[in-house]
């Protein structure tokens, strides 16, 4: 790689770094980022014990934990549970929550694509809505590779969030025609045009600049070595406990979304 573009990857992976360091603050404000019910809470343990089964004491690594919801969700689960993040604000936040909450999850400094961890060290690695972000896929899923034991589980929870079909597209014109007119409350948070521009100049410069089709995630992961791949859209019962907190129209396009889990694991040495 050259010069050039190494400072390039630098300098996205820094405004990236930025950008979620800023969405700390009102980052579990969002349905869909933290669980608002425990409906929701109860279809994420159960997509969760589908793929990965109960815990008991595995080691368990959350990529791009931000404030820890998912982090969470292993721990009722029994995973021994390691939450890394590259942005200290939100790292910040998930430390205190683990405290209130009297939990023993580990969050520390770390990027997702160099995780700096040991070999062969995690049964499970998992993640939301971190592939999207990925400057450089192919080595970050060369890197899960490397820190799972052999035999372990990675699974990805993501989606296309850019290239929208016609159903997605209308549902959001209705939600936010509703919001405007005063019929729907706002989304929450309301986000300043500033951040809303860093964050479409970041999605056209990433890896899925395109949107994270599974079919692509898919064939990236097999490239790197994983092996007995499994896509799992039904999502639907996390989908409707969400959509409880939005209007009816914006909740139909999450619906619409192309959303994914995709279960991969290490070959065991036999």
């Amino acid at each position: 790689m050259s010069d050039l573009a190494e400072r390039r990857n630098y300098d996205l992976r820094d405004e990236i770094k930025a950008y979620w360091s800023d969405r700390a603050a009102t980052f579990d404000l969002s349905p869909g980022h933290e669980i608002f019910s425990e409906d929701e809470r109860t279809a994420w343990h159960r997509l969760f014990l589908r793929h990965l089964g109960r815990g008991d004491g595995r080691m368990a690594l959350d990529l791009a934990s931000g404030t820890g919801v998912i982090s969470h969700l292993l721990d009722d689960l029994g995973f021994n549970v390691t939450g890394l993040d590259w942005a200290e604000p939100m790292l910040e936040r998930a430390r205190r929550k683990s405290t209130d909450r009297n939990r023993k999850i580990s969050f520390r400094t770390g990027d997702a694509e160099n995780t700096m961890e040991p070999d062969d060290w995690y049964d499970v690695v998992v993640n939301r809505h971190l592939v999207w972000t990925l400057v450089d896929p192919a080595a970050a899923f060369a890197e899960w590779l490397r820190v799972l034991k052999p035999g372990g589980t990675a699974l990805i929870v993501d989606g296309d969030f850019v290239s929208t079909n016609a159903l997605e597209q209308l549902f959001g014109k209705l939600s936010a025609w509703g919001q405007r007119t005063g019929i729907f409350k706002p989304d929450t948070p309301i986000h300043s045009r500033e951040m809303m521009e860093t964050h479409r100049s970041i999605l056209s410069r990433v890896y899925f600049a395109k949107g994270a089709r599974a079919e692509a995630v898919v064939d990236l992961l097999r490239n790197a070595g994983f092996t007995d791949i499994e896509v799992d859209t039904d999502l639907g019962e996390i989908h409707r406990a969400q959509a409880k907190n939005w209007n009816f129209f914006k909740g139909l396009a999450r619906k619409s979304q192309h959303r994914y889990a995709i279960r991969a694991r290490k070959p065991d040495l036999a």
